[in-house]
C-alpha cells in the first residue's frame, strides 16, 4: 500500500474548503491530508510555527517532524526549498488552486509540477 502525508499551507480554520495560503512560511496553519493508494484517508490541521527573520527552516523541520512527505505551496525561496529536499519532502507548485481540496485533487491526478527555481519567490523568503 502506497501512503503519503501531504501538507498544504491554509487559511484559518484549515481543512479541504479553506483557501491555500499564498506563502508556506507565513500561513495560518497547514492542512494535513493522509493518502493511501490514491485515496484520502484522513484530514487534519497543524498550527504553523512562528516565522522569524532567517528562520525559514523552522517550518521545514516542523512539517518533517509530523511525517509530511509532500508539500503543495504557492511560493517560497531557495533556502527552504533546499531544506525540504534535505528532509525528503517533495514540494509541488499549487498556487493557482482555489481551495485546499482543489490542490489535493490536482496533486492526486498528477497535475501539479514540482517546484524548481522558476517557481520560487527568490530572495530567501520562507
Amino acid at each position: 500500500m502506497e501512503t503519503c502525508r501531504i501538507a498544504i499551507p491554509s487559511t484559518q480554520p484549515g481543512g479541504m474548503e479553506s483557501a491555500v495560503g499564498a506563502h508556506f512560511g507565513h500561513c495560518d496553519c497547514y492542512t494535513l491530508v493522509d493518502v493511501a493508494d490514491g485515496k484520502i484517508t484522513e484530514v487534519s490541521t497543524l498550527p504553523n510555527v512562528p516565522h522569524v527573520q532567517g528562520g525559514c527552516m523552522a517550518p521545514v523541520n516542523h512539517l518533517s517532524q509530523h511525517g509530511v512527505n509532500a508539500l503543495i505551496a504557492g511560493g517560497m525561496g531557495m533556502r527552504p526549498l533546499m531544506g525540504f529536499a534535505q528532509v525528503g519532502i517533495t514540494v509541488y507548485h499549487g498556487g493557482e488552486a482555489a481551495s485546499v481540496g482543489d490542490a489535493v485533487a490536482a496533486f492526486l491526478s498528477g497535475n501539479l509540477p514540482q517546484f524548481s527555481q522558476e517557481h520560487t519567490c527568490g530572495g530567501g523568503l520562507g
